[in-house]
């Protein structure tokens, strides 16, 4: 796989931020993604690891980090020549109410993009979205993979209060509000499926890399599958595709 010119720099006492090219690229966060799996296998199990689009950020959880310590080791394994078993990647359908109600900017970005709210409800469920971070909430996702005709300026004053489930647009993103917070996205919906659980295990069922697709559904089917996931009884649907 290709090697890219990465940077290493000290992020506070107790972290390195790793940084690849500054752009959106599926072949960088892949290879972010298997550098990653290198240094879990190599570091040890103190180390936490935070992807986002185009860096990786190394957490000591115990003690302080010294970059010129540790710099050698971590471009070695980063040069390090591995066999990697293609690993699991979930294509994850998440259901959206573009109700109205939900959808509170619904009009004013379809006015700005110049189209109808229809076509932006159309267009917004026909692409696939490749998740490159998870942030600034717990369980929000950074979606990428939106073209340039759908792109939307952030709102110009943040809402103080964006509620939980909200579906969003900001720039060439697209994201899913897992919680209840202030917020600058253009509301264009609602998930009834809850993105980010603490009770749960695993409290958010999708990782980087993994593929999003919305689906859009009645207010009906809305109230329903909300009181399915509700209940526990809610299946996503998924699909395992190739890394």
């Amino acid at each position: 796989m290709k090697k890219y010119p990465i940077t290493f720099k000290d992020f506070g006492q107790s972290a390195i931020l790793v940084e690849w090219p500054n752009e959106v690229s599926e072949e960088i966060l892949e290879d972010i993604i298997q550098y990653k799996t290198t240094l879990e296998a190599e570091l040890s199990e103190n180390f936490e690891f935070v992807i986002a689009y185009n860096s990786l950020t190394i957490i000591d959880n115990e003690k302080k980090l010294d970059l010129k310590v540790l710099e050698t080791q971590l471009v070695n394994l980063y040069q390090k020549e591995t066999d990697f078993k293609k690993r699991e990647r979930i294509l994850w359908e998440i259901p959206v109410c573009y109700d109205a109600e939900f959808g509170i900017d619904l009009e004013e970005v379809a006015s700005n993009l110049k189209i109808t709210v229809s076509e932006l409800i159309e267009k917004h469920t026909s692409y696939t979205y490749t998740v490159y971070g998870i942030g600034f909430l717990p369980g929000f996702l950074y979606l990428g993979g939106l073209p340039n005709t759908m792109e939307t300026k952030r709102r110009a004053s943040p809402r103080l209060k964006v509620v939980k489930g909200a579906v969003g647009l900001a720039g060439k993103q697209t994201g899913i509000y897992p919680q209840e917070s202030p917020g600058g996205w253009n509301i264009i919906g609602n998930c009834p499926i809850p993105i980010f659980n603490v009770k749960s295990e695993t409290p958010c069922f999708v990782n980087v890399g993994d593929k999003i697709q919305f689906k859009a559904i009645t207010r009906g089917v809305y109230k329903l599958q909300k009181i399915e996931a509700e209940i526990g009884i809610y299946k996503l649907k998924k699909t395992l595709i190739d890394a």
